[in-house]
């Protein structure tokens, strides 16, 4: 199996993992506060990942340089992005917020032009651009056009998927320098740190470490925040930042597309949300524009392999 092909079944495994947890991140959210459940989500995710390391006997050995490259890195995802997320969630609408997160892809385009030189082809960004729609097209029909937005809560969640496609195009310049766990490790790590040191913070200073502990008492939201820990924290950066290393940019952030698409049929499987005639029309553009910048990927270095052969 080639690199490439390794490249996208992790990515499409991600999506699938990202799509599910919107059933757990549920859960959590009726038992525990958004930043507790961030809180004991990152501590799953770093016992996993130092379980991980122990297992493979080997010793991360990294200088402070390197240290506080990856910190800048963190700062952007998890820390910035699940933030201003949970903030920008407070001010409006999670429909909303879904038409405003589609547009990493974009970013990420963008940024990876300027700051990779990964090229792409006019085809890529219109297959781009109908996946985007797609997803707008299923928030906006939902009813979003009939709601009272929020400009700060707008701002906050365009923030925090800006956040996101500056995390992708940074992991894809540092993969070149450091290995693939060292670079999961530690911003789990510095997930685990930031959002515990905050957590605490507050239920100290406002005398409610009880209601920080009384979660792990209930057995749906230890195995909630498990999966969300494990899979969904440690093991979509794994996976993501494998692509990443194999991948262009941009190829790899439309995928998220594809995660909203999971969480909608989720949701309407599961949930018993209604289903109607937008969620199908939706549904083809976003797997249409997926499959077509990575299709037309595929065509692009052929293209360039069989120019190679004649020269």
């Amino acid at each position: 199996m080639t690199d490439n092909r390794k490249a996208y079944i992790a990515i499409t495994i991600c999506s699938l993992i990202i799509g599910l947890s919107f059933l757990f991140v549920k859960q959590t959210l009726t038992i525990a506060s958004p930043l507790d459940t961030l809180a004991h989500r990152f501590t799953i995710a770093w016992l996993a990942a130092t379980i991980i390391l122990i297992f493979k006997k080997e010793s991360i050995r990294i200088k402070r340089g390197d240290l506080i490259k990856i910190s800048f890195l963190a700062t952007f995802y998890p820390v910035l992005f699940f933030s201003l997320q949970i903030f920008g969630l407070m001010h409006t609408t999670s429909s909303e917020a879904g038409v405003i997160q589609a547009t990493v892809p974009i970013f990420t385009l963008l940024l990876a032009s300027l700051l990779l030189n990964e090229s792409s082809t006019i085809v890529q960004k219109i297959a781009i651009f109908i996946s985007v729609l797609g997803v707008m097209y299923i928030m906006y029909m939902n009813g979003v056009k009939n709601i009272n937005t929020s400009i700060v809560g707008s701002i906050l969640i365009l923030l925090s998927a800006l956040a996101n496609s500056i995390y992708n195009v940074l992991t894809k310049k540092l993969l070149q320098q450091y290995s693939l766990f060292t670079i999961t490790y530690f911003i789990t790590l510095i997930g685990f740190i930031v959002f515990n040191g905050i957590t605490l913070f507050l239920h100290l200073r406002n005398g409610t470490i009880q209601q920080f502990i009384q979660p792990l008492k209930h057995n749906d939201f230890i195995i909630a925040i498990l999966y969300l820990g494990i899979f969904s924290s440690l093991g979509t950066s794994f996976l993501s930042n494998y692509a990443l290393s194999k991948l262009p940019t941009f190829q790899i952030s439309v995928f998220q597309n594809l995660s909203t698409l999971i969480t909608i049929l989720v949701g309407i499987l599961y949930l018993k949300e209604s289903f109607h005639y937008y969620h199908i029309i939706g549904s083809f553009l976003i797997i249409f524009g997926v499959v077509a910048v990575n299709y037309f990927n595929k065509k692009v270095i052929l293209d360039k392999h069989i120019r190679k052969i004649n020269m």
